[in-house]
């Protein structure tokens, strides 16, 4: 699933590419993939003269600002924005076409159809689902120590778990979750209320650089990850844990292990990473 730094890179390489364009139709091929409203063809019809005003992002979602409404859509498992031609072959796996002003396309592509889209009155897309539950994001100034402090002393989970979970901290998954917990020197199987506020303050910092150092690079092109220019994400060259089984550390040398952690393959150092 995109992270947040492979969903900021999809904003800032779509970005430009379409804002100042007008929606002139929308083709809907996968109708379970528009959630609001639930018709599909009142989606099609509000957003039709649409201008692209700018998109944002929120945790793992995309946010299409325009005139009067904001698309919020999460590209889940394998969603994928493209521009294309008009006159480029569409494959099976096109599922929504706008078509746009200067006489390109702007494509939806997803394979396994996980992703959704939410069209919402503009002003109202952050107090109602997908997007009110969600805590806050790492480069938000409300994500302090203290926050995740008191966030965590309130949970009996494992750390891995807890930060995962959306409505504590939003935008990391797996990938950045391993991450930043190696370099953070915590054991995936912490319980979250035994961590002190160093640890934490050293967890937040861990955090933030990890996701920078991602974004800086695009991304992470495990699986089948690309940016809106079909570019690859170059982070995996840095990765310390995630998918090194089997491999040495980069600090100690000692053999990356894997276990199930929430239901969730986890990567960790033995060494590094102290049982608790």
């Amino acid at each position: 699933m995109p992270e947040l730094p492979e969903v900021e890179t999809v904003r800032r390489t779509l970005e430009p590419l379409i804002s100042g364009t007008t929606i002139k139709d929308v083709e809907i091929h996968y109708a379970r993939i528009v959630k609001e409203p639930e018709d599909s063809e009142a989606f099609r019809h509000l957003l039709i003269g649409q201008a692209f005003q700018q998109i944002d992002r929120l945790g793992k979602f995309l946010l299409f600002r325009l005139n009067d409404y904001t698309l919020v859509s999460h590209l889940r498992m394998e969603g994928k924005y493209g521009i294309h031609e008009a006159n480029e072959p569409k494959d099976a796996h096109t599922h929504i076409i706008f078509t746009l002003s200067n006489g390109k396309e702007l494509r939806y592509r997803d394979v396994r159809k996980f992703g959704t889209m939410h069209l919402k009155s503009n002003g109202t897309e952050l107090t109602t689902a997908p997007l009110n539950k969600l805590g806050f994001e790492p480069f938000e100034e409300g994500f302090s120590p203290e926050y995740l402090h008191a966030k965590l002393r309130k949970t009996t989970r494992k750390i891995k778990p807890a930060l995962l979970d959306q409505s504590i901290v939003t935008g990391l998954g797996n990938i950045y979750v391993d991450e930043a917990l190696f370099w953070s020197n915590l054991h995936p199987e912490r319980i979250s209320n035994t961590l002190s506020m160093q640890e934490c303050e050293r967890l937040h910092e861990m955090i933030i650089k990890v996701l920078e150092d991602a974004i800086k690079v695009g991304g992470s092109s495990i699986r089948s990850y690309l940016n809106s220019l079909g570019e690859i994400g170059m982070f995996q060259l840095q990765i310390a844990v995630y998918g090194k089984e089997g491999e040495p550390c980069k600090v100690c040398g000692t053999e990356i292990e894997k276990i199930k952690v929430g239901g969730r393959g986890t990567h960790f150092c033995p060494v590094c990473q102290p049982a608790p």
